[in-house]
Parts: structure tokens; sequence; C-alpha cells
């Protein structure tokens, strides 16, 4: 009996013993318990229905997700500018900072050179430190996809574009999306306007009016974060492709569609990876199969019919099996630029994109 009586006790103590490893391993292992502040660098504003806010949107999720404190800091300078309010946020005790702009990269490399403690994130950036990764997403897949939704809208084969910069990021969605169109309606042609500015409203406008007085447009799309172009294409009755965010509401006439942000699936991995002390530095250029970039819901004007060709495209692209810029393709004075069965390389996507695919136009004073 009092065997008995010493063996139950020892299991009890056993049991007890276990129940505290476990909630002690649990406390320990607990990354949200403890409350994390990120700093959140915008070049725009949160409520810009626009680049802004596809961040703000996904960070409120993160946030919810992996108990954060955002400091969100708005309009801030892309020049040396942004330095001093970054320093504030470190001061303030952020332990992450994340810049959402291209123009903010070098200033981001030296104070993370200067805070080793602190981690970057920056999107759009190219260069990478020990406690810096840049990200972005493969947004020419989805932009291929509109494009495939404006040959097929089009009754006029004359698609508009207003694009912010002759840049590689601008240039490979522009070259995307007309590969897109000129799959499905090779007779069409891609008329495109530069504004030079990401945000500027009037430059924007100038240039989305000037495109639509010079020729016969009848779908447009953007790759500006101002929404100027879109209410001229609304005051015009041309049907408008989106980016950014999802904006039929705003413009429930004339909206088709539109390639959408889903940062959230970046950034609550990756800062989750942070507070593990697993980060790794890196360059991220995610894909369509990651859920970061999507196409928006089709709206009641997209024509019949569309919907299945651009979603039999779409599982090709989520599979792997086909990509964009697969050959041959033709840049528009007539030059092979990518041979049959060959594809361009992640390098000269990013940073050497520098002329335009067969059916894009120039659209010039």
């Amino acid at each position: 009996m009092k065997r008995l009586v010493m063996i139950t006790g020892i299991i009890f103590i056993l049991i007890i013993a276990g129940i505290i490893t476990i909630n002690i391993k649990e406390a320990d292992t607990d990354i949200t318990k403890q409350q994390t502040k990120v700093g959140f660098i915008l070049n725009g504003t949160i409520d810009d229905a626009s680049w802004g806010q596809s961040h703000y949107e996904a960070m409120e999720i993160s946030k919810q997700e992996l108990n954060l404190q955002i400091e969100y800091r708005q309009n801030v300078p892309m020049d040396e500018g942004c330095i001093s309010v970054m320093e504030a946020l470190i001061e303030e005790g952020c332990e992450i900072i994340i810049c959402n702009s291209f123009e903010y990269g070098t200033y981001a490399l030296q104070l993370a050179e200067e805070h080793p403690d602190i981690y970057f994130f920056h999107a759009t950036g190219i260069e990478e430190a020990e406690n810096l990764s840049t990200y972005f997403g493969r947004m020419y897949q989805i932009r291929y996809l509109c494009g495939m939704v404006a040959g097929l809208q089009t009754k006029t084969n004359e698609i508009g574009y207003v694009a912010a910069y002759d840049i590689s990021e601008v240039n490979r969605g522009i070259n995307a999306f007309t590969l897109g169109v000129r799959k499905v309606n090779p007779d069409a042609k891609v008329y495109v306007r530069f504004c030079n500015s990401w945000l500027d409203d009037e430059l924007t406008r100038k240039a989305a009016t000037t495109l639509f007085e010079n020729h016969a447009i009848d779908v447009m799309s953007v790759h500006s974060d101002s929404l100027t172009a879109y209410e001229e294409a609304d005051k015009r009755g041309i049907w408008i492709i989106g980016y950014n965010v999802d904006n039929s509401e705003r413009y429930p006439a004339h909206f088709l569609t539109a390639g959408v942000w889903r940062w959230e699936k970046f950034y609550t991995q990756r800062i989750r990876e942070v507070l593990q002390d697993k980060f790794v530095s890196r360059h991220y250029w995610e894909g369509i199969e990651s859920g970061m970039i999507a196409l928006s819901p089709f709206t009641e004007h997209v024509e019949q019919g569309i919907a299945a060709r651009v979603e039999a495209e779409q599982m090709r692209l989520e599979k792997g099996v086909f990509d964009v810029f697969y050959g041959p393709i033709y840049d528009n004075e007539g030059n092979l630029r990518v041979g049959d069965g060959e594809s361009l390389t992640d390098e000269s996507m990013l940073n050497h994109f520098d002329w335009y695919v067969e059916g894009v136009i120039i659209d010039e004073e």
C-alpha cells in the first residue's frame, strides 16, 4: 500500500513538473506576448486609395496577428530629410523600420549600418545589409493578366497607359501588360505617356488628358500612385484597369479590375522571423504563387468569356509552367530580344529593362 502511495506521489510530482515546464516553454516561445514597435515610412499617405493604403491595410492585418504597435510617418521627404524621421522612430523604441519607396534606399542603408540592432525592410530596394532586406513582388505577372483583359475588352484597339517614370520597374510592367494585350489581340497597340512623378496629381492628369486626346483610347491602365488618371478616364467613359488597390467602388461605372498588393503575406512572415531571431538579409521578389500579388475581382463590366481565358493563363503562372518573358519576344523596333525557348533573367528584368516590346508606342510631344 505504501509503495502504491509512493508511486502515485511520484507520478503526481512528475505531472506537476511537466505542467510547469510546458508553461515555462510556452512563455519563452510566445513571441507576441510583448508588443513590438514598428516604424513605417511612407512617401504618401495611408488613405490615398493607392500605394500607401495598400501597405497600411496590410500592416493593420499583421499588427493584429503579431501584437505590433505601428508608428506611421506620412509624406516623408524622399531625400536626406527622411534620416531624421527614421532616427526619431528609433529613439522612440521602434525595433523595425520599414520604408515603402525606392528613394529611401540610400538613407535606410546608412542607418542600418549605424544601428545594427535595428531591422530594416525597404520596398522596391536593391541594396541589402546584414540587418536590411529589400522586397517587391512580381507584379508584372498580374499586369500581363490585366493586359489580357484590356486586349479582349477594347473595341478601338488603342489602349492607354499612364506611367510614372522610364525605369526598369515601370517598363517591366508596360511590357508585361502589352504582351498580355497582344496574346489575345495582336492588332491592338498600347500608347504610353510618362508623367515623371509617382504622386503629382496635375502631372498625372496632364499625361492622361494628353494621351486620351491624342488617341481613340477606350481602355486604360496606370503605373502611378495618383488617382487623377482614373478620374479623367471615368469622365470620358474609358474603361479603367487599376493598380495597387481595388478602386471599383470609387469608379463603379467604368472600373474593370486591378493588379493589387497583399503585403500582409510578406509582412507577417518576415516580422515573425525577426521576433524569432530568424531574420535573413536578402532580396525578396515574390510571385503570384505567394499570394502577395493578385488580380482583384472582375466587375460586371468585364465582357463575357474574358474571365475564363484569364483564369486559364493565371493557373499556368501559379503552377510555374510559364512566365511572362518567355521567348520569342521582339521589341518595338523589330529586334529579337528573347529567343524561342529562352527567358529573361531576373537581373535583366529588375535592372536592365530599357526597351519596349512590340506593340508599345511611347506618346511624346
